[in-house]
């Protein structure tokens, strides 16, 4: 039999402030690669449109094997270490991006990028998690839409000036190397992640096998792929949706998928706000159920006005699910096992995001762009169901053989 104790400190809002400056710079460079790629990375190289998949798949890969390990690496290392480490991979890899002479150099530069990426992610998901509220968790998730909202500002501005997309990027590698030192300055604020104590007192970790063969870990596995996907493949194809299917002009398209994030990013504000109020597997529930409920409203689209209602509510209503969903793993698994399991869900989220909107693109180039808001609906549908699976009384209680409190 084991127990856990978990640090009943005050919060330090300074490693608060850190990881929401962290996650700011973690949300920065994929939205600078979508103002860069086309015309200015794809004309640099002379690459067809499409050959940015590639790069996408080498950040995925480093991605996914940072999160894989995340885990392992925040049970063996001080926390501020390790970031400040992985800020600077990330900045490295970032580096390498404007100073390649050849695309397929560029692409190799996504696997340090994508790695030193995951580790910040999973790693700060896990340290909140287990430190923190859900209100500072979901105001953790708001910042990486701040990020992603200002590199395009950065890179746009960057250009209109006559610079070019490499200086973009040599921009968000100053701002890793100051986060990077901002952690190392501040080294001596941060908390160890609690860990379970076995009955002879010595502290005890799960290593990853034994938290994979808990079967609620796989099942997370799977709703962090599916919510990813779904969340990613949703902003994705709107514009095309309304642009190409629905007869809607670019310049209202545009706009609505930018309401799309925007409501994303207001809602992450907004139930960080109200969250602690709530419980947890609740508030996860109704949120699931509104947003199955905004992706029917995009499918149904009776008039386009009720696709786009039903886009800004999807995005609303999506907005606190997945820093929730790393809430309820920490409290779901407890110490011993949630390092390991939120490390595990964090990764099969990059799978999500990497994979299911090209899945989408395949179906709706097979079918027809109308199909992509069915699948969405469905992917909603399935993502109550999972959530209920994983939240049952019966699995936690029974099936979880973790310390306890």
């Amino acid at each position: 039999m084991t127990a856990y104790s978990r640090p009943q400190k005050s919060p330090d809002m300074w490693t608060v402030a850190i990881s929401y400056l962290g996650f700011m710079a973690l949300g920065m460079p994929g939205a600078i690669l979508n103002v860069a790629w086309s015309p200015y990375i794809q004309q640099s190289f002379e690459l067809p449109i499409d050959a940015v998949g590639a790069l996408f798949v080498s950040t995925t890969a480093g991605y996914f094997l940072a999160s894989f390990v995340s885990g392992r690496l925040m049970t063996r290392f001080q926390t501020a270490q390790l970031m400040m480490i992985s800020c600077l991979i990330t900045a490295l890899g970032l580096l390498g991006y404007t100073l390649m002479p050849s695309w397929w150099l560029l692409v190799a530069c996504g696997l340090p990028a994508g790695f030193g990426s995951g580790i910040i992610d999973a790693g700060l998901n896990i340290y909140f998690a287990a430190h923190f509220s859900s209100r500072l968790m979901n105001w953790l998730h708001a910042c990486f839409g701040v990020g992603a909202t200002l590199a395009p500002l950065l890179i746009t501005e960057v250009l209109r000036r006559g610079g070019d997309w490499r200086m973009g990027y040599d921009a968000v590698v100053v701002i890793y190397l100051i986060v990077a030192v901002v952690f190392f300055i501040s080294r001596r604020r941060w908390q160890e992640l609690p860990t379970g104590v076995n009955t002879d007192g010595n502290k005890a970790r799960a290593k990853a096998g034994e938290t994979l063969r808990l079967p609620v870990v796989w099942a997370g596995i799977v709703l962090f792929m599916a919510y990813a996907g779904l969340e990613a493949g949703t902003g994705q194809w709107a514009f095309p949706l309304f642009n190409q299917s629905r007869g809607v002009d670019e310049f209202t398209a545009g706009q609505w998928v930018s309401l799309y994030w925007g409501s994303f990013t207001v809602g992450r504000f907004f139930f960080g706000a109200i969250a602690s109020r709530f419980d947890v597997t609740w508030l996860i529930r109704m949120c699931l159920i509104f947003t199955a409920i905004g992706e029917f409203l995009l499918w149904w689209n009776p008039v386009n006005a009720v696709g786009f209602i039903g886009l800004g509510l999807a995005g609303f209503a999506q907005a606190p699910v997945f820093p929730l969903l790393v809430t309820a793993t920490q409290n779901r698994l407890g110490a011993y096992h949630a390092p390991n399991g939120i490390g595990f869900q964090v990764s099969a989220a990059g799978l999500g995001l990497g994979l299911l909107p090209g899945l989408m693109g395949i179906f709706g180039r097979a079918i027809g762009i109308e199909f992509i808001p069915l699948f969405l609906t469905i992917l909603a549908v399935i993502l109550i169901i999972l959530h209920e699976i994983v939240a049952s009384p019966r699995w936690t209680a029974e099936k979880v053989k973790t310390p306890q409190p």
